[in-house]
């Protein structure tokens, strides 16, 4: 079953330093070959508290983070964030850079965002877990 969204969800988002730091040059970079999907995460990029990046929680997405999710169709997906260069998502590594990968960056496991897919349709994801890459 299907939910008809009508409102935005747009939770407080936090990221660490160097993630932030490297996801504004990817974002830039993408501009001239990626206009909408760079706009949407420099935007998710200027909502976000920056933390140090020891400080920030184990329970938030972030680079190289694996999460199970919820989506508004009931699904439970699980991937991996990845840059570009490592997406496969054969091997479940969704890039940052598709709306899922940007609306999935910064979220805590519990909280819920609205997204927009390529053809502009709202949807929700709810985080439900999140697992640290070994250091």
């Amino acid at each position: 079953m299907t939910t008809t969204l009508y409102n935005d969800l747009n939770p407080e988002i936090v990221l660490g330093a160097a993630d932030h730091r490297q996801l504004n040059v990817l974002a830039m970079a993408g501009l001239n070959h990626m206009p909408d999907q760079s706009d949407d995460l420099l935007h998710e990029l200027e909502r976000a508290r920056v933390v140090d990046d020891g400080k920030v929680p184990e329970d938030i997405v972030r680079m190289g983070s694996t999460v199970r999710y919820r989506t508004d169709s009931g699904q439970e997906p699980q991937v991996t964030l990845a840059y570009p260069v490592d997406a496969d998502i054969a091997e479940g590594r969704i890039s940052v850079m598709t709306p899922v990968g940007t609306a999935l960056i910064g979220l805590r496991v519990g909280q819920s965002i609205t997204w927009r897919d390529r053809a502009n349709k709202r949807h929700m994801l709810t985080v439900l877990g999140v697992t640290q890459p070994e250091a």
